[in-house]
């Protein structure tokens, strides 16, 4: 199980850049299948997700442990919908990149390079797709646990302005108006399209 050994603040970070140029050089799985930046299991993620055209770019909020060809349960059912949608691939993205298995143990303060990297990474995610960004939010009430989070998916509102990204959600939405996590979705459980400004002034 993964716990965070330190303040991603105190770690020597990686640049998303610098991470997906080294991407795919560790060994360990197929470059050609997956994409995952950095390419080795650290403290932080950016991405993991198969590689194609017409990828489905699911969000949550922090990675876990799942890694090419060892995913979790959360990432299988990201998979299996993609997939069943008519998705040639899967882009797994998080609001905040910090690796942890209880989202309690997420940092108080939120590293702003680690975001701003994040961000970079996002911008990325979303020029993988050759025609509109098909942006999954699937965060549920996790949403609510560090304050920092809302700016997390405001910026990620505004970098998805610019790709026209179309934003959904798959399941019955939480009380609260939260997005539906992915897991125990059937694989035909329908894409819903989500006013992610709209929620952004009602809900976070």
């Amino acid at each position: 199980m993964h716990i965070p050994s330190a303040a991603t603040s105190e770690l020597e970070l990686l640049g998303f850049r610098e991470a997906l140029e080294r991407s795919g050089k560790s060994g360990g799985y197929d470059p050609e299948r997956w994409l995952y930046v950095p390419d080795f299991y650290t403290e932080y993620r950016y991405i993991l997700g198969t590689r194609g055209t017409n990828p489905l770019i699911c969000i949550g909020i922090n990675p876990s442990t799942a890694a090419p060809d060892d995913l979790d349960n959360t990432l299988k059912s990201v998979e299996r919908i993609a997939l069943g949608r008519g998705f040639d691939s899967f882009i797994m993205f998080n609001v905040y990149a910090q690796r942890a298995t209880n989202p309690d143990d997420m940092e108080q303060e939120m590293n702003l390079r680690l975001h701003q990297e994040n961000m970079k990474a996002f911008e990325y995610v979303l020029q993988q797709s050759e025609d509109f960004p098909s942006v999954w939010a699937a965060w549920g009430n996790i949403i609510e646990m560090r304050a920092y989070l809302k700016t997390c998916v405001q910026d990620m509102i505004q970098i998805g302005e610019r790709y026209d990204a179309r934003w959904y959600t798959a399941g019955k939405r939480s009380k609260r108006g939260h997005p539906h996590h992915p897991l125990y979705l059937r694989k035909d459980s329908p894409l819903d399209p989500f006013d992610i400004r709209e929620y952004c002034q009602c809900c976070l």
